[in-house]
């Protein structure tokens, strides 16, 4: 299949997502973050607390993403096999860069733990629990996380998987339509406010279930399903908004402003003016490593922590240290990005059932 063009809006949203969630997390772990607050308490906080939120964003994107993807197979008609590809295929494209910011992760937190003593670094991790990761079921057996990004490449397979699996069993879309907001509308005002479902698919297919509604709606060729997708999306907000007079959920809201947003303006070309610049070229550049740059940010919150405390530098409670850390922790992570991106992930995508 031919590559398709770059599109300004999900490649930016990747990139700021991509650098939103590892500003979070630099504001949730590690006594940097801690010397950070003193100096700029207010960024800070807000970062620990609406930061987290850039999961929606790629949990549209994702959904959007996803429906794009299997649209191409309408009117095919698949047997078991051909549905077992679909979802083996997505699980080799996640899985190459993922093990190796795994191994990666492992070895720095094993340094770590020589240092720092503090909660997010963990106990060692174990053969059952590697294994576990390997296979994206850690969050179903309730293991600890061995990178704070893991759980969600995990969900990313559960939701492509469920959705390949409509999309083949309701090749006509009507029907598929209706369950995706069903389920959507049943994630987002009962199992996504309760944690026993974080291991599942359903606690977060409400965002998702809005990315794909939003692609039906606005790029699918059949007039009458973007009609009926659009409809849907159109329900689901009233009823977010309904719902919101008794309880306000934010992460609800946001992403059905997202999935708005990609309906408007999601097969959107980079802009003449911006497409050679600078600008242009550095958004391109950053969408395609933002997955790799999810994946191995933490591995760097983990040494930038330990040098932080083996130096001794701690001692000082300076928090403009900290923040400059915090810099160099965003840096490297780009920079190791790009290496996995070329290396790692571009060879891998060569790898199909």
């Amino acid at each position: 299949m031919k590559k398709a063009a770059p599109l300004f809006l999900i490649d930016s949203l990747k990139v700021f997502a991509a650098l939103l969630i590892i500003l979070h997390h630099l504001s949730s772990y590690g006594q940097i973050a801690e010397d950070a607050r003193r100096v700029l308490p207010g960024l800070m906080t807000w970062l620990f607390e609406y930061g987290r939120y850039a999961v929606q964003i790629f949990l549209v994107m994702a959904g959007y993403l996803a429906a794009q993807s299997l649209s191409r197979y309408a009117n095919i008609q698949f047997s078991a096999n051909g549905l077992l590809k679909l979802i083996l295929n997505r699980y080799l494209r996640l899985f190459a860069p993922y093990a190796a910011a795994l191994i990666f992760t492992i070895a720095c937190a094993y340094i770590a733990r020589f240092w720092v003593n503090d909660e997010f670094v963990g106990q060692s991790e174990t053969l059952a629990q590697f294994l576990a990761h390997l296979f994206f079921i850690q969050g179903i057996l309730g293991l600890d996380s061995i990178s704070a990004g893991a759980w969600y490449i995990a969900i990313d397979w559960q939701l492509y998987s469920v959705l390949a699996i409509l999309f083949v069993s309701f090749p006509r879309y009507q029907a598929l339509i209706w369950l995706i907001s069903v389920l959507a509308v049943s994630s987002l005002l009962f199992f996504n406010r309760s944690g026993d479902y974080e291991a599942y698919f359903i606690y977060f297919i409400g965002s998702y279930g809005l990315g794909v509604l939003a692609y039906l709606a606005s790029r699918f060729e059949d007039p009458r399903i973007k009609r009926l997708a659009k409809v849907a999306l159109i329900l689901i907000g009233l009823i977010i908004a309904a719902a919101s007079i008794q309880q306000v959920w934010l992460r609800n809201i946001l992403a059905w402003f997202v999935a708005l947003a990609l309906y408007l303006w999601g097969d959107a070309q980079y802009p003449k003016e911006i497409v050679q610049k600078s600008i242009g070229k550095a958004i391109a550049w950053g969408s395609q490593r933002s997955y790799c740059a999810f994946l191995i940010h933490f591995a760097f919150i983990l040494l930038a922590n330990t040098l932080y405390i083996a130096s001794g530098l701690y001692a000082h409670e300076s928090g403009a240290l900290a923040i400059a850390l915090m810099l160099v922790v965003v840096i490297t992570s780009v920079i190791a990005a790009s290496y996995v991106y070329r290396w790692i992930e571009v060879p891998a995508n060569k790898l199909k059932v």
